[in-house]
């Protein structure tokens, strides 16, 4: 991630881009076996769109391969029905509920040109999935380009993607198919992407989304990437592209979490926050985005804070130019303004300067606003009961704007800076007490 030490970002309110979406907010798994939790209000706070599960590390070894495929689907089906529930898309991992998760397998489909039982597999996988009565995204296979997935000859791989492409395909004509969900970002320099590229183009098994991983990268730089290897070779793309996961270990905190926010909202890319398996599975606390005290009771980690900030920023995305070293992700609707502020490897204060506010709606009032600037605390990855307010005041205006120091003193740490009218009496909420 190219980011240093302080530096300036410039959100021009004058200039709009439509209502947001909010495409970051997915994760990796993150709900338990049976999906029963964390609680609701922990997701739809989020503004929740993403889940993608097949049942990773239930039993070890797992999975059809090692005759335990039941396991791994009744979970993936209890997730996948309740993220429906919640307004959320669920995105399959069929190579998870075949028991490729990292742990090693005795064979892989299409050993020894033998497909037989990989179509066995299909066939109850597809039945399974029809059963559901529930639309899903189908990812054929995570992370082909890496041993710990797929330890097999990437020839091998195509001759899985085509079966599995057209059997999907004509079983489910209406769901969307993903990949490759490469474990490294595009690039015309990388040999797995180009042999990728060239294959489903020659064989017409384009899927509708292509996908990747952002471990780490930079979601701006990487769409320019993939933009120019699918058009060169006529790849069609109509659907915004999947980073279905992103942030590293150490990339996740508020500001980490907060930069590939903006980042992803720039690039116009839909993304899946990736998942550590903090605690020693992926089955629970919303991808590493809360925390559980000693009476199982969970808590909002300063990230979560980030992505709640994130799904209540409505109306009109505005324009923000990014610095060096940071970007933001700003809307504004009637009487208030949002700005969600990441990014930094380095301390030092960052300039917020806004533009453009007298073509706002009810923020402006005799030329003046209110500024809300708040710290998302990182706190060692703990509990954080909320933002901490680091100014709040009115401020009057010069030629229709004003600026906002940042003491970003803590790399970690993320901030968020609201406008309001002047008089407005701001109602916080209460500090969560744990589910």
């Amino acid at each position: 991630m190219p980011r240093t030490t302080s530096g300036t970002i410039a959100v021009d309110f004058s200039a709009t881009a439509g209502p947001p979406s909010h495409r970051a907010s997915g994760w990796t798994y993150g709900m338990t076996e049976n999906a029963s939790a964390p609680a609701d209000c922990f997701l739809r706070d989020l503004r929740f769109r993403y889940m993608r599960a097949g049942g990773a590390r239930l039993d070890r070894p797992g999975g059809w391969v090692a005759g335990r495929y039941d396991r791994r689907w009744d979970a993936t089906r209890a997730q996948l029905l309740r993220t429906r529930a919640l307004g959320g898309e669920f995105i399959l991992l069929v190579h998870d509920l075949w028991g490729a998760d990292g742990y090693k397998i005795p064979r892989f489909p299409g050993d020894d040109g033998d497909w037989t039982d990989y179509d066995t597999f299909l066939n109850r996988l597809i039945d399974d999935v029809r059963a559901t009565g529930t639309p899903v995204q189908w990812d054929l296979w995570n992370e082909p380009n890496i041993t710990l997935s797929w330890n097999r000859p990437q020839s091998q791989y195509f001759e899985l993607w085509r079966r599995t492409y057209r059997r999907v395909r004509a079983a489910f004509p209406a769901h969307l198919i993903v990949g490759p969900s490469y474990a490294c970002v595009p690039s015309a320099a990388n040999m797995f992407w180009n042999r990728y590229l060239d294959f489903i183009r020659a064989d017409d098994v384009i899927p509708d989304i292509v996908s990747w991983h952002s471990l780490p990268g930079d979601p701006v730089a990487d769409v320019t990437a993939a933009n120019a290897m699918l058009d060169a070779r006529g790849i069609p793309h109509p659907r915004p592209y999947q980073i279905n996961e992103y942030a590293i270990s150490r990339e996740q905190n508020p500001g980490g979490g907060a930069w590939y926010i903006a980042r992803l909202e720039r690039a116009g890319a839909d993304g899946l926050r990736a998942n550590w398996a903090r605690g020693g599975s992926p089955h629970n606390d919303l991808a590493g985005l809360l925390v559980r005290d000693t009476a199982g009771r969970y808590l909002p980690k300063g990230e979560w804070w980030v992505y709640r900030y994130y799904g209540s920023q409505t109306g009109q995305i505005v324009c923000v130019t990014p610095g060096a070293s940071y970007d933001a992700f700003a809307t504004a609707t009637t009487a208030v303004a949002r700005i969600l502020v990441g990014g930094g490897e380095k301390a030092g204060n960052v300039t917020v300067a806004l533009r453009g506010l007298h073509a706002t709606r009810g923020i402006v009032q005799d030329d003046q606003i209110r500024v809300l600037a708040q710290r998302i605390p990182y706190n060692c990855g703990w509990e954080v009961q909320g933002p901490v307010t680091v100014q709040d005041s009115v401020v009057s205006l010069s030629g229709g704007g004003t600026t906002v120091d940042l003491p970003h003193t803590d790399i970690e740490d993320g901030f968020t800076v609201t406008l309001l009218p002047p008089r407005t009496i701001v109602s916080h909420p209460p500090p969560l007490s744990g589910i």
